[in-house]
């Protein structure tokens, strides 16, 4: 087993989509907030330039006068928000992130009621705790400092519970290889609006999510060299223990959207 590489990175978290299925009185949900959901990271080892070119380019487009008329560009105070900004900046956005150094690792959970009731007991926050811990299960280990900042979600993203995410992913990876994790990991929890890495990693997740939800590929296939890994945890068509994975190697594909 090799040790962890002794640098610091930081993981900024966010989620695309809605976990729910059911609304009062045993709603369907689906066909409202769709059929998937998902949870990931970006990782790097330099945010600053990133929130530094981020932040330039926020303020570019704000003063931008082709861009007045447009509603939504108020909302850039803000920050960026993929499902809200209007396709003038969604282009930019993803050309300056195509040219950034990170890279994003993803988790997609098929919305399928059998599953979340008998594994999360249609909890939301149990749903979260246990794809956090997926994703981190075999990242943990190889830094000796990781500082993991979590978009907030309410209770979902709580301290309390990405620390017990955190823990179970050490707990899986120890049960796996018998290995403590004696690394320096610290959790944070902030508003998107404040950290530009959090809207990067919603750009990111957004562009998945299209491709599930829309079979809409085009910011995907764009942005897809800096995504790693989509792990496609309760795929139908996949392993029955862990689902399937998608990486460089190995892209999503249109055949496995939901809206195909």
């Amino acid at each position: 087993m090799q040790s962890p590489a002794d640098k610091t990175v930081y993981f900024y978290f966010d989620e695309s989509g809605s976990p729910s299925i059911l609304g009062r009185h045993g709603k369907n949900l689906l066909d409202k907030n769709g059929h998937i959901f998902l949870v990931g990271y970006i990782q790097t080892e330099n945010p600053h330039m990133i929130s530094s070119e981020m932040e330039k380019l926020r303020k570019e487009l704000m003063e931008d006068e082709y861009l007045h008329g447009i509603p939504s560009i108020s909302n850039l105070k803000n920050g960026f928000h993929a499902n809200k900004d209007c396709q003038e900046v969604r282009e930019k956005v993803f050309k300056l992130l195509k040219k950034q150094n990170f890279e994003t690792y993803i988790i997609a959970a098929r919305k399928r009621e059998d599953i979340f009731r008998r594994k999360f007991d249609m909890s939301d926050k149990k749903l979260y705790k246990f794809l956090v811990a997926e994703l981190l299960k075999n990242r943990v280990h190889l830094y000796r400092k990781i500082d993991i900042y979590f978009s907030e979600m309410g209770n979902i993203t709580s301290v309390k519970n990405m620390s017990d995410a955190l823990n179970d992913a050490i707990n899986k990876f120890k049960s796996k290889w018998g290995q403590e994790n004696r690394n320096d990991i610290r959790i944070f929890v902030q508003q998107a609006s404040q950290h530009p890495l959090l809207q990067a990693v919603d750009y990111m997740l957004w562009s998945v999510y299209r491709a599930y939800e829309r079979n809409e590929f085009r910011y995907y296939d764009f942005i897809k060299d800096k995504i790693k890994l989509v792990h496609d945890v309760f795929d139908p068509d996949g392993n029955s223990f862990y689902g399937t994975y998608y990486t460089s190697r190995n892209p999503l594909k249109k055949d496995k959207s939901l809206g195909s």
